[in-house]
């Protein structure tokens, strides 16, 4: 929950995050806390079984690793058809993925790109786009206007931009949220 007043006298504009993962390995657990620990006041869930939390907040994060040859991480799939029947109009949602860009280059992140699918039926507004600049993979369904959809973590290859790529999406996210 963010807290912003520009004088004592103007009203607070209190905006509730929920961040909402799904995570086989542990890597989407361990970037949504920080995530959370960047933002400063968000509550994290596993979404399997925390569907119904989901219209409880003003803004949403979402986050998933992306399996197999392009398939959502398995918490998600007994939830994903819950997203698009949801009524999102006038909220944020941002998304964060994980993937292996160099063993996985023509499904880099593509959970993201999922997740998108059924969050575009409910009227939310996506934020936090991301360049792919420093990446190297051929293609991705979380890619629009070649740009990422969320951020993208490769833990696999690249993790020690991990810390440094979160904290770069969650000073941008605060601007917009």
């Amino acid at each position: 929950i963010y807290t912003l007043s520009l004088h004592d006298a103007l009203p607070i504009l209190v905006i509730k995050i929920g961040i909402f993962y799904g995570s086989t390995t542990g890597v989407c657990e361990d970037v949504a806390n920080k995530i959370a620990e960047q933002l400063g006041d968000a509550d994290v869930y596993n979404i399997a079984g925390n569907e119904d939390k989901l219209g409880d907040y003003d803004a949403l994060i979402l986050g998933t690793s992306t399996w197999g040859f392009g398939e959502l991480q398995a918490d998600w799939i007994d939830s994903v058809d819950a997203l698009g029947s949801l009524d999102l109009n006038g909220k944020k949602v941002a998304y964060f993925g994980s993937g292996d860009q160099s063993s996985f280059a023509d499904t880099f992140v593509d959970g993201i790109g999922l997740l998108n699918d059924e969050i575009e039926k409910t009227g939310a507004t996506v934020v936090g786009h991301t360049s792919t600049d420093g990446y190297d993979f051929n293609e991705s369904k979380a890619l629009v206007d070649s740009q990422f959809l969320g951020l993208a973590i490769d833990e696999v290859n690249q993790s020690d931009l991990t810390d440094e790529r979160i904290e770069a999406w969650t000073t941008e996210l605060k601007k917009v949220l």
